[in-house]
């Protein structure tokens, strides 16, 4: 009788304790605060955890995670950089894009779909669910994708060109949210980088497939069967990542409470929150209003001008070199690859075991860029090895906008002015990359003097805005010390603070 009546007694004070904590949720504010602090009101368990704990949380983020951003967008640079290598199996004579300034509209109209669409779909990354949001995206880009075939003139590929890169665009700027969400500051830099760096690795690989699905003698044109490929695997990665992709620490169903408690109270030193539905103006027009961010955007559009070339020009000015076959061109193009993706994975690791560095990395990364488009723009096309290893260089571009994607999301708190940046950073990717494939013009080739000319001189812009931008961030940081107000995170999940309005946060350099 007494075990019963213990039993009840028990059962009772579950209840209370249940109704106590779902009252305690009840009355969290989500929408001036971050959901964080849903998961901290409540937690019941001891408050504190040990360095052992937190680095077996973090691989066990990092193997859950990176896997899936890096092969989703491993695939999405295999998809828009398509059109560069399937232009060396006709595509260009069977659409017509040898006329005049058509094939350079084609690899740009990719790109104004990309501005189209990044605020849009950063919208509702940010309001539903990203998984699902994602997946969709991903599915319906790879039914784009495979449609490419049904082109038979320009106009057509025009028009699949601009849907594609309206689709895409929504996922760069998500998995910038993801990974602010998911690590800390000092961590984002190289995770930023092992999702990026897929960009160039995929160029290692891709080459190859593409040649053999080339080689295809059957009822269609071989371009065609590359596109078909692609399209398929992208759609069955779509669906795949509906249950794949984690969301973000509030929502995830791969932590138990302790994991949970901990991924959420060791973010407070990012000062810049989890998640917040709350799409909120003031956020947005402090943006608008803050020469920072304006600073990053130049940056990204003047760089990103010289990447133009690279994903629809690259394997074109390799050809005309020595006048390859197409498969020696695809062969030479992939050097390019494994150098690009080495240095967006090696300057993020350096960004992540140095301090205050990433500026410097990204204009070390912009050196590269100079001087490949120099060298491409002086040099005889007689100099045929200096000119292999300025394309080889090139890509180099990318390495620095790793870096400086990670510079975005560790310098700007609140939720909604975080998630239009990094919408915004990817617009000015998208300008720069619309306008370096129109500096490409056909009257030009093979050597393109004009354009290398033009990308030399952007390349060189881009990386004094980076500087401006480091000295900017310094002196904010240093009116801040003297204000008497020394970086602290007891305010990081309050009233979803912005990097402006809170004066504990702290830019990093």
């Amino acid at each position: 009788m007494a075990d019963i009546e213990k039993t009840q007694e028990a059962r009772h004070e579950n209840v209370h304790s249940d109704a106590e904590s779902a009252n305690k949720l009840a009355a969290v504010d989500t929408l001036h605060n971050d959901e964080a602090t849903k998961v901290l009101a409540g937690y019941s368990g001891p408050l504190e955890w040990d360095d052992q704990e937190e680095t077996r949380l973090r691989r066990k983020i990092d193997w859950r995670l990176m896997p899936v951003l890096i092969t989703t967008y491993g695939l999405q640079y295999y998809d828009k950089a398509m059109l560069g290598q399937a232009a060396l199996f006709g595509l260009r004579t069977e659409l017509h894009l040898l006329v005049g300034n058509r094939y350079s509209m084609a690899a740009a109209i990719f790109y104004l779909g990309f501005i189209v669409g990044a605020y849009p779909l950063m919208m509702l990354v940010q309001k539903y669910p990203i998984e699902r949001v994602a997946s969709i995206l991903v599915a319906v880009w790879g039914a784009c994708l495979i449609c490419t075939p049904a082109c038979t003139n320009y106009k057509g590929l025009y028009a699949q060109r601009f849907f594609l890169g309206f689709l895409e665009s929504g996922i760069s700027p998500a998995f910038m949210l993801v990974v602010g969400s998911f690590y800390k500051k000092q961590e984002q830099a190289l995770r930023m980088g092992l999702w990026y760096c897929a960009t160039g690795y995929v160029s290692v690989f891709s080459p190859l497939v593409n040649y053999g699905l080339g080689q295809i003698h059957g009822s269609l044109e071989s371009w065609k069967y590359m596109y078909l490929f692609a399209g398929a695997v992208t759609i069955v990665w779509g669906i795949f990542l509906f249950w794949t992709l984690m969301p973000d620490p509030v929502r995830t169903k791969a932590f138990n409470e302790r994991e949970r408690y901990i991924a959420v109270a060791r973010l407070r030193t990012n000062n810049s929150g989890v998640r917040n539905t709350h799409i909120k103006l003031d956020q947005i027009i402090e943006l608008l209003l803050d020469v920072k961010f304006w600073l990053l955007f130049a940056i990204a559009f003047l760089s990103m001008i010289a990447n133009g070339a690279i994903s629809s020009f690259l394997p074109i000015v390799i050809e005309s070199l020595g006048h390859h076959t197409a498969l020696q061109s695809l062969l030479l193009v992939m050097p390019a690859g494994a150098v690009a993706g080495t240095l967006q994975l090696a300057l993020p690791y350096l960004a992540m075991k140095t301090t205050n560095l990433r500026i410097w990395l990204f204009l070390f990364a912009q050196s590269l860029t100079v001087l490949a488009c120099f060298l491409l723009w002086l040099l005889p096309f007689s100099a045929t090895g200096a000119l292999l290893f300025a394309c080889y260089i090139l890509p180099g571009v990318g390495a620095g906008y790793a870096v400086l994607m990670g510079v975005q999301v560790a310098n700007t708190a609140g939720y909604t002015k975080r998630a239009i940046a990094s919408a915004g950073l990817f617009i000015g990717y998208a300008f720069g990359n619309f306008a370096g494939p129109l500096l490409f013009k056909p009257k030009d080739a093979p050597q393109y003097n004009s354009a290398f000319a033009a990308t030399t001189v952007t390349a060189i812009v881009a990386a004094v805005c980076g500087v401006l931008y480091r000295y900017a961030c310094v002196w904010d940081n240093k009116k801040r010390d003297k204000a008497g107000v020394m970086e602290a995170f007891e305010h990081a999940y309050e009233d979803d603070l912005t990097d402006k309005k809170n004066p504990q946060f702290r830019y990093i350099l």
